[in-house]
């Protein structure tokens, strides 16, 4: 850029010739105004090239900005629109969940009835232990069943809580007291269940014993050889004594 000379510099130079004719002077004087002239003219041009650039300077930072703004705003929605699609799959898949669990609902319902039914059944055939026990826990599914407080999972889990129960007593010894029926007559005596295998009982004083007929469903009088197994039975199954071989009476089935 060329280098502009102050005014008072041309105006000093301008008394340097002073003693010049007054048309030299004239001449002169016009070649400095001149001068002025465009050196003014070039320092307002050159304010407005500076003027102009920094316009230019800040609408390409402007420009920059809003390139950096719209691509950071089109990363933002590329990810909100992958997160849309993300809760809409979350969204149909929980519905088609509830479809699915409002579904299973109305097949295990009467599912859990049948099989509260069933059990119901098996414990009126089987061997009478624990009658009272047993038949309040069948009571207790049947009205859990009507209860809204109560969770499907819930009423699934209780049901098959008591099929175990069930099972269990398959291949449990045990002995509890109960007033049998034998003969028209009623005895208090204790009982003594092998699994489901037999079912006995013996008087306190250890002279009548009797066995659960599974055919006629009803005690039958044992003879006296078995009264000393029995009573040890019932000491096994009290924890009164060791476990060990007893003789105690099974119904074979007919072929």
């Amino acid at each position: 850029m060329e280098k502009l000379f102050p005014l008072f510099i041309y105006i000093f130079i301008l008394s340097l010739f002073t003693s010049y004719s007054g048309a030299e002077t004239e001449v002169l004087e016009k070649a400095i105004d001149s001068r002025i002239n465009a050196q003014t003219e070039a320092i307002k041009s050159q304010s407005k090239v500076d003027s102009l650039v920094e316009q230019t300077r800040d609408i390409v930072q402007q420009y920059r900005d809003t390139i950096r703004k719209s691509d950071s705003l089109q990363t933002y929605n590329d990810q909100l629109a992958k997160l849309v699609k993300s809760q809409n799959e979350s969204l149909a898949s929980i519905q088609r969940q509830l479809d699915n669990a409002e579904e299973t609902q109305r097949s295990i319902v009467p599912l859990m009835l049948n099989m509260i039914d069933t059990l119901d059944k098996f414990i009126a055939l089987d061997m009478p232990f624990l009658k009272t026990e047993r038949n309040e826990r069948i009571a207790l599914l049947k009205s859990m069943m009507d209860r809204s407080d109560v969770t499907l999972p819930d009423k699934y889990r209780r049901i098959m809580e008591s099929y175990l129960i069930e099972l269990e007593y398959g291949r449990t010894i045990e002995s509890y007291s109960e007033t049998v029926a034998m003969n028209g007559q009623e005895y208090t005596v204790d009982v003594l269940r092998v699994g489901r295998l037999s079912m006995t009982f013996q008087t306190p004083d250890g002279e009548l014993s009797g066995v659960w007929n599974k055919v006629s469903r009803k005690w039958e009088e044992l003879s006296d050889n078995y009264n000393r197994s029995i009573k040890l039975g019932l000491q096994v199954a009290k924890k009164q004594a060791p476990p060990e071989l007893i003789k105690l009476p099974v119904q074979v089935a007919k072929p």
